[in-house]
């Protein structure tokens, strides 16, 4: 295959009318391969793939739709051309069904079969790039996690290039983040996934009872001991193991855990045996580790064994839009399970929810929508229905306060300022209004809620009940029209 040439894969039976077709191709950059069978077609794109494929539908061996139907089944991104002497609709129809981008029915002219191909191998390459935006950079659902913000498609991203590699993966994030769903997220990403999961939560289990729970005991290793015990790297054999909350483990099973990481040698409580598994390391803390270190409640070397692949959970104030699709998730998914027949949001409550900063994160999230479902009933949440201090939010601005700040006053500090409104006589005219261009209120409404907002799009699409995309475009053409000037002026 000359370098930098597309290949092609022509299966045509009869001789003469494959000799035509290289002929008509012979100016193009293509390095094309001639296959007079189906199974040899079939046989030539496993082997290697090709942009495109011609093929004749009336083969020796086979009908041609059954090669165009392995293709498809493989989802081999190859575009197919199919090639027939029967110009019926219905032949056309079900070649296109089964995957074929476009068809040509004989004769047809050099000029014919060389746009034909390249506009296939272009929609291919185009739809390729479609394909890959929405699996690899504008997932909106993940492993368990909802949301395709830009923090959120970054984790996605890490978690898809660390996930195969044995390497220690440490996750760190607020509380609520989804630090567990993210450790799940890896090892079901990971070529472990069918080996056991085990999750460990070193906050919640007692001091002296934690080293038993991760390295097990054997029978009278304590009082109460009465028999044998796998711990939590026994079971973790071939898998993953996630230490939730790592930081909070005491000080003296940090030098065994870190010679267990060392080594993927442990003993058990009161027993003599060392014991050899194959485990694959994953931590997480909602505290800052480094000054765990400086303070002296963290070991300085376990932390470097552990913080090899770093993972940060955005919190969900940072998350743009997710807020309101994880809402929505939420409302659904428990209005099935309480057997109400709540479906949406009104304006007021998909703002509030906006606004809010959220922080206990996703977990608070479902509490409040569960806490809605749960007391009130009906088929659009009302703001009225959301706790506080949420149902007595103004829309017009952020309920973020600082240190100390009562959140009233915060709220009454976002208010955007709203002018008097006009007078109006008794046949309903305002007096004395002044007549302005749609475009020149339009664009005021959309300064004074992104000054409410502090900058934030989302937030000040939220108050308004558009999209952040309308907003977006709307900034992106003043800017072309007028270089940012204000309409106002």
């Amino acid at each position: 295959m000359t370098a930098g040439n597309v290949r092609i894969l022509l299966v045509e039976d009869t001789l003469p009318l494959a000799r035509a077709y290289q002929e008509y191709l012979a100016g193009e950059p293509y390095d094309i391969l001639h296959v007079a069978r189906g199974e040899d077609a079939i046989r030539a794109v496993e082997e290697e793939v090709p942009a495109a494929v011609i093929l004749d539908l009336q083969l020796p061996d086979m009908n041609g739709i059954e090669v165009l139907k392995h293709i498809h089944a493989r989802g081999l991104p190859c575009a197919v051309v199919v090639v027939t002497a029967n110009g019926s609709v219905n032949v056309a129809v079900a070649a296109m069904r089964e995957g074929a981008v476009d068809f040509l029915v004989k004769p047809f002219t050099a000029e014919r079969l060389i746009y034909t191909l390249r506009n296939a191998i272009e929609q291919r390459r185009l739809s390729r790039i479609v394909e890959t935006y929405q699996t690899e950079i504008d997932r909106g659902e993940y492993h368990g996690f909802i949301g395709s913000s830009l923090a959120m498609q970054a984790v996605y991203r890490t978690i898809d290039s660390a996930a195969t590699s044995r390497a220690t993966i440490f996750i760190c994030g607020e509380s609520g983040t989804g630090k567990e769903i993210c450790a799940e997220a890896i090892h079901r990403q990971s070529p472990r996934r069918d080996r056991a999961f085990v999750a460990l939560n070193c906050a919640a289990i007692p001091h002296e009872l934690i080293e038993s729970e991760i390295f097990g005991h054997v029978k009278g290793a304590y009082t109460g001991a009465v028999g044998g015990r796998e711990g939590a790297a026994a079971r973790a054999d071939g898998g993953t193991l996630f230490l939730d909350e790592i930081c909070e483990m005491p000080l003296d099973l940090q030098v065994k855990l870190l010679r267990f990481i060392q080594t993927g040698t442990f003993t058990k409580v009161g027993g003599s045996e060392l014991e050899k598994v194959d485990v694959r390391f994953v931590c997480a803390t909602n505290r800052d580790p480094l000054r765990e270190v400086e303070e002296g409640r963290f070991r300085e070397d376990l932390y470097y064994r552990l913080h090899v692949i770093p993972i940060h959970m955005p919190p969900l104030r940072e998350r743009e839009d997710d807020v309101l699709r994880l809402a929505e998730h939420f409302l659904l998914q428990f209005s099935k399970e309480e057997g109400r027949r709540f479906r949406s949001f009104a304006p007021a409550a998909r703002a509030a929810i906006a606004l809010y900063d959220w922080p206990g994160n996703v977990r608070q999230l479902q509490n409040v929508i569960r806490n809605v479902v749960v007391l009130n009933d009906g088929e659009v949440v009302e703001r009225g229905m959301l706790p506080e201090p949420l149902s007595a939010a103004e829309t017009g601005g952020s309920l973020h306060r600082s240190a100390g700040q009562p959140i009233h006053d915060a709220r009454r500090a976002a208010r955007p300022h709203v002018p008097p409104q006009l007078q109006v006589g008794q046949a309903g005219r305002e007096v004395g209004a002044v007549i302005r261009p749609l475009a020149v209120i339009e664009r005021e409404a959309i300064e004074t809620a992104l000054e409410a907002a502090d900058g934030n799009v989302p937030r000040a699409a939220a108050m308004l009940d558009i999209s952040p995309s309308t907003i977006y475009r709307k900034i992106s053409r003043w800017e072309e029209d007028g270089q940012g000037k204000s309409a106002a002026g």
